[in-house]
């Protein structure tokens, strides 16, 4: 099976929301909920990508010819790649019912383990989905980031407990679901979160915790404070909010204000090995991808998320070569070039 062959497969039992397009980019499922969309005219989730592409990539093969590592370290785990798989929740009602998010979870998880990279498992309603995640990533050794929505404290803390059993070597918040609608009628309520509240969330969780939603250095500051041990620039996709920034766009002001104190990862948009390249060299540690994983496991089950991630791995790596540097830590903000 190749990546042709998974995107083919997909679009016959993926949905009518989703495209399956060559290139995810946001266009062709603006404003399509239930779905990949967004609310409003899901302007936020096309500048996601476009503004990857606006960066381009300095090309350089006078330099030293050996092998590329593309290997990443994070909490004291080794990583084949700089590159993870992104929470995605309710796949039965946003895409088809193929999967339902035990199911998409229990593939997603064993592959990506097996694949050298790990699974954010998303969350729901339903608490059997973080259950179910949380099985999932003990069968995997604990590879794993379950990743719990801001619900009151109450629920978040019998999540947790889940969370813990699981022995995931991380755990994540995307306070960036804050947005979504189903949070705004919880009693007590759910959604924002002060730093208090959060200190004490990182607390419960007991393992490194990656905040999840940023998108200004006076969050990252925030974070920080809290205790959080890595954040995760994001905008949800460009799901819950219109006119926000893309990802790539505010990402180096938030790297200079917090960059090598604590972790900062990236999602929105990146689509390639490329744009997994640019990320870095702008400052990430590392990058988010979530939609296309859904493709890969709706196109073909675990086959298909290890030709994303082999094709994704090749990508970089090819890139890195090309632009002369041979490990994670050699690629430099000099090795981009932005119109």
């Amino acid at each position: 099976m190749n990546y042709e062959d998974v995107l083919k497969e997909a679009r016959t039992c993926i949905g009518d929301s989703c495209k399956v397009c060559n290139v995810c980019n946001g266009a062709a499922c603006r404003n399509r909920l239930p779905g990949p969309g967004a609310k409003g005219v899901g302007d936020t989730a096309i500048r996601n990508y476009q503004k990857w592409q606006e960066i381009r990539v300095n090309m350089d093969t006078l330099h030293e010819n050996v092998p590329v590592d593309t290997s990443l370290e994070l909490f004291g785990k080794t990583f084949r790649y700089p590159f993870f798989a992104g929470p995605v929740g309710a796949v039965s009602m946003h895409y088809s019912d193929k999967y339902d998010d035990l199911e998409y979870n229990n593939v997603l998880v064993d592959a990506c383990a097996r694949a050298g990279i790990v699974a954010f498992t998303g969350d729901g309603r339903n608490p059997k989905v973080v259950e179910g995640a949380a099985a999932a990533i003990t069968k995997a050794g604990g590879m794993g980031v379950p990743t719990i929505k801001p619900w009151n404290l109450q629920a978040i803390q019998e999540k947790m407990e889940l969370v813990k059993k699981s022995g995931a070597f991380a755990a994540a918040m995307d306070v960036d679901a804050a947005g979504l609608p189903f949070l705004k009628d919880m009693v007590p309520p759910a959604g924002s979160k002060t730093v208090d509240e959060l200190r004490e969330i990182i607390q419960m969780a007991g393992v490194p915790f990656i905040v999840k939603g940023i998108m200004t250095v006076k969050g990252a500051k925030k974070a920080e404070e809290a205790g959080a041990s890595a954040i995760i620039v994001s905008n949800h996709g460009g799901r819950v909010l219109d006119q926000c920034p893309a990802t790539a766009e505010v990402l180096p002001d938030i790297v200079e204000a917090v960059g090598g104190r604590m972790k900062v990862l990236v999602d929105g948009g990146i689509r390639s090995g490329v744009d997994i390249f640019k990320a870095l060299a702008v400052g990430a540690d590392g990058v988010l991808i979530a939609r296309p994983f859904v493709t890969a496991v709706y196109g073909g089950g675990a086959e298909g998320v290890q030709c994303y991630v082999e094709k994704l791995g090749a990508e970089l790596a090819d890139t890195m070569a090309m632009c002369g540097a041979s490990a994670l830590s050699q690629i430099t903000r000099d090795m981009i070039w932005k119109i």
